[in-house]
């Protein structure tokens, strides 16, 4: 039986060093954050973060031109967040991130909104389901750590 904790891809190298970027870039918008969020939909989010409001925000990371080609399940991410944005590196062809979502530049140490995503406010049910999934996710990495 798989637990909240397991992760089925962990995030490589290069995009743990934007993971940590997107992480602190919310935390500088008052947001709290949490990496490889499991989703109802079976999808993982790489950052799901939660504002001071309940606004609900995933991220989703490309750390390669190939990683964001073969993998274009980020659609289904979106009936899942007030909004929604790509996270990349420096180096990474803007262009080719599609200009109906947000777009984040982070490295390991911090990051910046180029572009802002477009507001979606999710319906009440769906909100309450995803804070809670993701406070009881915190709340189980808080307690593996502390034991």
């Amino acid at each position: 039986m798989r637990t909240m904790l397991d992760v089925r891809d962990p995030l490589s190298p290069d995009a743990a060093q934007i993971a940590n970027g997107v992480l602190r870039l919310m935390g500088d918008h008052g947001f709290a954050g949490v990496t490889e969020m499991t989703l109802a939909n079976g999808r993982r989010a790489d950052v799901a973060a939660v504002g001071a409001g309940g606004e609900i925000t995933i991220v989703e990371i490309k750390s390669s031109l190939n990683d964001f080609r073969t993998d274009q399940k980020w659609p289904e991410y979106r009936p899942f967040c007030d909004r929604f944005y790509f996270a990349v590196g420096h180096d990474f062809p803007r262009d080719v991130i599609p200009e109906e979502v947000g777009l984040i530049i982070a490295d390991g140490f911090g990051g910046a909104i180029l572009r802002e995503a477009p507001l979606e406010k999710l319906v009440a049910a769906r909100r309450k389901a995803m804070t809670l999934r993701f406070a009881r996710l915190a709340a189980a990495r808080l307690c593996a750590v502390q034991a």
